[in-house]
């Protein structure tokens, strides 16, 4: 694991004083407290983005408290899930996007490590009792990206979508994807594309398939944001509820461990992300259901409080069908706003695309 995070002027005595209070607890000999001594065990995926975004989450830490940084506050667990054991089918074949999560959160009601780190858009909308959404970081760009394979180039600007010749294949794994892309453009084909960032685009170059899909946010974090050929607006596109956004899970009753990420929890990654989860919450579709959700924070006059903005999708996997709506209102409504959306999807969507074997 990198331990070597950067310092920072931020200085938080309120960390500073539980920093304190877990390095004497460390130094005693025979302590049974039951309160935590370091290092701290993190839980993570053992992919190259999930291991970003992990030393990228200490780092900040560290910044908040940086009496952390010399006294090896810190133990990486790299977990292997079954969402990265299984590659040769959908996510919604063999469980769903909790699969990224499980023994992650196995090792956590067990005690076997102290908090978790994930990109939300993996978490499952209802967590394992006992476990909470602790912080939320801010978020990176939500945003789809198209990657095209190396015959092609994008044409026209206004028209993402054209540099695919009729009947391309698009290599994807993403029922949301598929079904916006198949909404606009039904003559597309599609093939699974699953495996981390780098495994994608090296099936890309091999020509497996013509283009295929990625979050902006993870090729920005791995230094690849020029891969991206044509980054997709929200409007053609909605991006997964959560996408862009790191989470970090703990266990409900550690007070300690919450009291210390509340300090470098992002105001407005929870105020969308809370918004988007009760969305998908309210829907309660199967993993085969084509849902997007996306909430912005949006000034209304300068000096005011700005608004929560959240539209959400739901869709047939062949893009047969697709409703997409808006709702707008104060960030402190935001779980409320996101009910009140996906309760309005629901009611005028085809009660079919909701059934687990529809």
């Amino acid at each position: 694991m990198d331990s070597a995070y950067p310092s920072s002027p931020v200085l938080s005595p309120a960390l500073q004083e539980i920093a304190a209070e877990a390095a004497a607890r460390q130094k005693k000999a025979g302590s049974h407290s039951g309160r935590h001594s370091l290092p701290l065990r993190v839980g993570t995926r053992g992919s190259p983005l999930a291991l970003v975004q992990t030393r990228a989450f200490l780092t900040t830490l560290t910044r908040f408290c940086p009496v952390l940084r010399d006294m090896n506050a810190f133990q990486e667990h790299q977990i292997n899930t079954t969402g990265d054991q299984v590659q040769n089918r959908r996510l919604a074949e063999i469980g769903g996007k909790g699969l990224f999560a499980k023994e992650i959160h196995e090792a956590l009601v067990d005690r076997r490590i102290d908090f978790a780190v994930h990109s939300l858009k993996d978490l499952e909308t209802t967590l394992p009792p006992g476990l909470v959404l602790a912080c939320t970081l801010k978020r990176e760009d939500a945003r789809d990206a198209l990657i095209l394979g190396p015959r092609l180039e994008q044409s026209d600007p206004d028209d993402p979508y054209s540099a695919l010749p009729e009947g391309a294949l698009v290599g994807c794994a993403s029922v949301r994807r598929q079904a916006q892309m198949l909404h606009v453009r039904p003559d597309l084909k599609f093939g699974l594309l699953r495996g981390n960032v780098q495994t994608r685009l090296d099936k890309l170059a091999a020509r497996q398939c013509d283009a295929t899909l990625l979050a902006l946010a993870g090729l920005r974090r791995l230094g690849m944001a020029e891969r991206a050929s044509i980054v997709l607006s929200p409007t053609v596109m909605v991006p997964a509820a959560g996408q862009g956004i790191v989470g970090v899970t703990v266990r409900e009753d550690d007070v300690e461990l919450r009291e210390l990420l509340s300090a470098i929890e992002d105001y407005e990654a929870r105020a969308v992300a809370t918004a988007e989860r009760a969305l998908l919450a309210e829907l309660d579709g199967s993993c085969r259901t084509p849902i997007g959700g996306y909430a912005q924070l949006i000034p209304v006059v300068a000096g005011d409080t700005p608004k929560l903005h959240l539209t959400g999708l739901v869709a047939r996997e062949d893009g047969s069908f697709l409703l997409k709506r808006s709702i707008s209102g104060a960030p402190e409504d935001a779980a409320r706003l996101g009910r009140e959306l996906g309760c309005s999807l629901r009611r005028d969507s085809p009660a079919d695309i909701f059934e687990e074997n529809a």
